[in-house]
């Protein structure tokens, strides 16, 4: 049984439900490429078209081809496939999926349209020049096939004015924003004639089967998310000039103590590229009658001047940043506006700032940093208030719902909290107040709310979230495939608990273990927890999920208490923490019930080895998944040398096969401390099986993981048994030392990094016993505890456990 979402959960059940199986796109520039690559990644054969090129490069010249040849009529679409593995942006879970997308050009291939379910239109942004494709692609679709554009604020009503009603009730935006693959803004566009079943069909598609975070935006300029984006990047700017403040400055004040992310207002606009940042504004500009709200985008001159000057942010070379090299390695310039020269960036420091920085999580840094008065919570003040209120005028006009502008908010430009949620945290009535007598005008319908007693425009209450919907307060929509643990645990549903962890009652039967240390770092709390909840589980669940809602799923163990203890000469607690660590993890392998883990983001060395034991892995498709031990000086040793091995063992069950190739492979991939790009990658790698799956909206890990295991459940689950290896010993072992050895001598690693691949090395092929030996997982442990507990002693990994901690950073010594 697959525990992939059903193709009736992503389309809607009964017959003649609405599918689609193939996709077509036409432009294949970054944008075009992107989507065709994330429809592979989902599974959806893809149609990639651009222009036929009007002439030849000097290679087609000299290899004798002429316009006509199909490689060169086809050279764009199929040169943009070619890239997408090699990407620096990585817009596919795996290079093999560049195989579902056909490249070929709209002369000749067009007609190849009638076969798509679904056709996107991704070329440049002028209005005539879309209006044209879609003309083209109205001659040849089939009927009832969706059409969309992808556009980031052009309108959708006049790209379609032209084209019949048939085409039109089927046509509608789909703005992605870029990279398509990693971010999760959806803005979906509806058009006057469009039909809402495509809207709701299109919403619903798009949330599960290619993970989007939908919201759905009216045909304004700009729609939601660049329309308040770009409004706050003006406002931002227009505040600095005024008030003499630095780049760097308001990019101290207007990052994480903000809750926004660290490329914070010019870094983003370099990534972005300050000319298409400008384009954007001026689409505003141009396209709406308000004076005054003309006047918020006109756009600064100093931003044309470096689009003249071609200083447009990464891409140019140089923007408001600037990085050159030097004597002492790269060093980061930031632009003075007054003067147009670059000078040595400089670090900002104040109270306000400071005490931010002290306060974990962005709620309590934003109160923090607003709390403390000084030059840069005003600033960051100044502009906040500017956006709570854009955004409040707003409403309406380019969405209905504040939910929807909060999430295109968070999902379109990684703000942590949308406008109305910052508004809730930082006091509605007593904000507005200060606005007021500011000289702000706030819009009536928010005074309207305060004065009919609400303080907040979301709340909550029973377990459910409610939010200001047309002067009432209005459910948020609950989806069951969504498993929320905050909203669990607010009900109550907590099982056991201690300082890293809790045991919940996720409904059904099923249970779910989710860390809850700093960084979901394993330490023996969350050790302690798993034990207990084994017990639990096996005495009044059916089952069990491995799961959390923290920004990565677990970086790893504890490094600083492994430093601490080694420094101090505790040995013998280490040896107890990792015998807890080992005996945890088997203990949750033994359990009589089904085990399915649900990993997310980063998921590294003790986050693996917490997955490995479970029946099944359910992987949300952004995982980055890896034993990266060695990174740190050391080898995995809560069990994950052991379950490689006993996997390349299991798979092989007759005693004549060769297990070596899998070994040297997997023994590469550790000792490279290698992690993987995706959650496919990591089955590729070897760390999932044929069993696990992969799911592309992150949000529906839990669930799918529950049905999981429900589904093992009701099939009769049938324990695993105590595993037992064959390994190949130590001439498997040789070899494998003779590969680092190579490796050393050519100088492509250190005498420490050669020490550590032995020992891997040994743990990997069973240590000192013929080939074909068949040992215990208990004897695999012993070797995985006598390896680390001899590296931990070793001053050069301490080193790169100092060096890690303090920097983020691996140190080769």
């Amino acid at each position: 049984m697959s525990y992939m979402i059903t193709k009736e959960a992503a389309t809607g059940s009964g017959a003649g439900a609405r599918t689609i199986t193939k996709a077509a796109v036409i432009g294949s520039g970054v944008m075009g490429s992107g989507i065709a690559a994330h429809l592979a990644n989902a599974g959806i054969p893809c149609l990639l078209l651009d222009i036929v090129p009007k002439s030849l490069t000097p290679e087609e010249e000299q290899a004798g081809l002429t316009l006509e040849s199909p490689k060169v009529r086809n050279r764009l679409a199929a040169k943009a496939v070619a890239a997408l593995p090699k990407s620096s942006t990585a817009p596919l879970y795996s290079a093999d999926f560049a195989k579902r997308i056909t490249p070929g050009n709209t002369e000749d291939h067009l007609h190849l349209l009638k076969d798509a379910d679904w056709i996107i239109e991704v070329v440049t942004e002028r209005l005539e020049i879309k209006k044209s494709i879609l003309s083209l692609i109205e001659g040849v679709r089939k009927e009832g096939s969706i059409v969309s554009t992808n556009t980031s604020g052009i309108s959708v009503n006049e790209m379609a004015e032209d084209c019949s009603e048939e085409f039109r009730r089927h046509f509608l935006g789909t703005h992605f924003f870029n990279p398509p693959r990693h971010m999760k803004l959806l803005e979906i566009i509806p058009g006057f004639d469009t039909d809402p079943e495509i809207t709701r069909f299109m919403a619903e598609f798009c949330e599960k089967r290619l993970g989007k975070g939908v919201v759905l935006a009216k045909d304004t300029p700009n729609f939601i998310s660049n329309r308040i984006g770009t409004y706050g990047l003006l406002v931002t700017l227009k505040e600095m000039i005024e008030n003499g403040y630095t780049v760097e400055e308001v990019d101290a004040a207007t990052g994480p103590v903000l809750g926004r992310p660290k490329s914070a207002t010019f870094r983003t606009l370099d990534l972005v590229g300050i000319d298409t940042f400008v384009h954007v504004a001026r689409n505003v500009y141009d396209n709406v009658p308000d004076g005054a709200e003309k006047d918020a985008f006109s756009v600064p001159e100093v931003m044309n001047e470096l689009v003249s000057r071609g200083w447009t942010g990464e891409k140019g070379g140089q923007g408001f940043y600037k990085k050159v090299k030097g004597e002492k390695g790269s060093q980061i310039l930031s632009l003075n506006l007054a003067s147009m020269e670059y000078n040595p960036s400089a670090k900002v420091r104040s109270a306000s700032i400071e005490a931010a920085k002290a306060v974990k999580g962005a709620r309590k840094k934003i109160k923090t940093f607003l709390g403390t008065p000084d030059r840069y919570s005003e600033l960051a003040w100044n502009v906040m208030k500017q956006v709570l209120v854009y955004s409040a005028e707003k409403l309406g006009e380019i969405a209905d719902s504040i939910e929807d502008i909060d999430n295109a908010m968070k999902w379109g430009f990684n703000w942590e909290l949308g406008p109305f949620e910052t508004w809730d945290l930082i006091g509605l009535t007593k904000s507005v107040q200060r606005m007021e007598a500011e000289g702000l005008s706030v819009p009536a319908w928010v005074k309207d709310w305060i004065a009919a007693g609400n303080e907040t425009f979301y709340q909550h209450k029973e377990g459910r979230v409610f939010h200001y919907f047309k002067g009432e307060y209005k459910g948020v929509e609950e989806k069951p495939e969504i498993i929320s643990l905050q909203a669990l645990k607010s009900q109550n549903r907590i099982v056991r608990q201690n300082t890293g962890a809790n045991l919940i009652d996720i409904g059904d039967g099923v249970a779910c273990l989710e860390f809850t240390s700093p960084n979901n770092a394993i330490g023996a709390d969350i050790l302690v927890m798993i034990q207990q909840s084994v017990e639990e589980v096996r005495a009044n669940y059916r089952g069990l999920v491995i799961a959390n809602e923290g920004r990565n799923f677990c970086v790893g163990a504890n490094l600083m208490l492994m430093l601490m203890e080694a420094q101090s000469g505790d040995w013998d607690e280490v040896d107890d923490i990792i015998r807890l660590f080992q005996g945890s993890m088997m203990k949750l392998k033994g359990l009589e019930k089904p085990v399915v883990a649900a990993p997310h983001q980063m998921t590294l060395g003790g986050g693996v080895e917490a997955c490995l034991p479970a029946d099944r892995i359910v992987f949300s498709a952004e995982t980055y998944f890896g034993l990266v031990e060695t990174g740190v000086g050391l080898i995995p040793a809560g069990g994950g040398c052991k379950e490689m091995a006993l996997r390349i063992s299991d798979s092989h069950p007759n005693p004549e096969t060769d297990l070596q190739p899998e070994i040297n492979k997997i023994f590469e991939t550790i000792a490279m401390a290698k992690a993987s790009t995706s959650g496919h990658d990591a089955i590729r790698m070897g760390y999932g099986r044929h069993t696990d799956a992969v799911v592309m909206n992150q949000d529906y890990r839990i669930h799918e993981a529950k049905q999981a295991v429900l589904a093992m459940d009701r099939a009769g689950y049938v324990p695993l048994q105590p595993g037992r290896a064959r390994v190949v010993g130590r001439d498997g072992r040789a070899v494998l030392q003779m590969g680092a050895l190579g490796l050393k001598q050519s100088g492509y690693i250190s005498d420490h990094d050669f020490l550590i691949a032995n020992k891997l090395a040994n743990i990997l092929t069973g240590g000192d016993v013929p080939a074909g030996t068949v040992v215990t997982e208990q004897y695999l442990l012993d070797l995985e505890r006598e390896a680390f507990l001899s590296l931990l002693g070793e001053v050069k990994t301490q080193q790169r456990m100092q060096h890690m901690l303090a920097t983020g950073k691996p140190l080769r010594n």
